[in-house]
């Protein structure tokens, strides 16, 4: 009796995330209709993750992002929120968990449109300091995450900058499914990797503080921003991480169980270039503006 309590222990342990996922979701609803066709034509022209998938990969992640639009609200703050803008928070939040068939989202119940970035107190209008592009609620806002629209939609029309707001918050998300937001992400993380992690994590940081790193210098800011800084450079530039930092990309395959670099993610649409003035109208040059990037957890 006692070797098989132990058992049961440790398989509650081992799949304890499963359990919370559930309990987080007793009404969790699944689809029944058709996927659109409007919708499929949405993801093939504005999600290059999506355009990238073979025919039976495509029909798990529309599956997916019709259980995300059923199962989570998004609601627009003086602002209007389109059908590509929840097709694109649904991809954002689909994308970092795809290598997983049974991930739920146990800690978000809605995501909050703002039209524009945002200050910590959530202001988006006016003179105050707006440079916030995301959050993810705490406290009386725990569930909720806040976007910009604007840094929503930029992070899937330039491929070329490594950054993807929506990602890098729900990247934020997975990280806090373990109870803390660490840059260890436990839930998908086997145990031997979690010391090379830190190691690679600590001596990249270090390069960054030096100068000596093409990684968002805001991953610097400490592990948990790290691990989301770069979870966009491996989903976005996959195949320029590999190469630039062959050690993070090998490990980040197996934390979200994908061979990124193996994908065609081709460029399409315009691009904006770092000396270009930025989408949200501040009258900087992008690289000093929504470029440098500033996330709130």
């Amino acid at each position: 009796m006692v070797i098989i309590a132990l058992t049961l222990i440790v398989l509650l342990i081992g799949f304890g995330w499963v359990s919370y996922n559930k309990a987080a979701h007793p009404k969790w609803q699944v689809p029944r209709e058709t996927f659109p066709d409007e919708w499929r034509d949405i993801l093939n022209s504005e999600v290059l993750f999506y355009s990238s998938l073979d025919e039976a990969q495509k029909t798990r992640f529309e599956l997916k992002i019709q259980e995300f639009l059923l199962n989570y609200r998004i609601t627009g703050v003086k602002t209007d929120v389109s059908l590509t803008d929840k097709l694109l928070v649904a991809s954002s939040a689909i994308i970092p968990i795809f290598g997983f068939d049974s991930w739920k989202y146990p800690n978000i119940r809605e995501v909050l449109l703002y039209p524009d970035t945002f200050n910590e107190n959530y202001e988006f209008e006016g003179e105050s300091q707006r440079r916030i592009l995301g959050m993810v609620g705490n406290q009386s806002m725990e569930g909720i995450m806040i976007l910009s629209k604007e840094a929503l939609r930029l992070g899937f029309k330039n491929e070329s900058d490594k950054q993807n707001t929506a990602i890098h918050e729900f990247v934020h998300l997975i990280d806090k499914s373990d109870g803390e937001i660490d840059g260890l992400p436990k839930v998908l993380m086997d145990k031997q990797y979690a010391l090379p992690w830190i190691d690679l994590m600590s001596k990249e940081i270090d390069r960054i503080y030096d100068e000596r790193s093409d990684i968002n210098p805001y991953g610097a800011t400490n592990r948990a921003e790290f691990l989301s800084v770069i979870s966009e450079y491996f989903f976005e530039r996959p195949k320029l991480l590999e190469e630039k930092h062959p050690e993070i990309y090998a490990l980040l395959e197996k934390i979200f169980n994908q061979q990124m670099a193996d994908r065609n993610l081709s460029k399409k649409g315009s691009l904006i270039g770092r000396n270009d003035p930025c989408v949200c109208s501040s009258g900087e040059k992008f690289k000093r503006c929504c470029g440098s990037v500033h996330y709130k957890k």
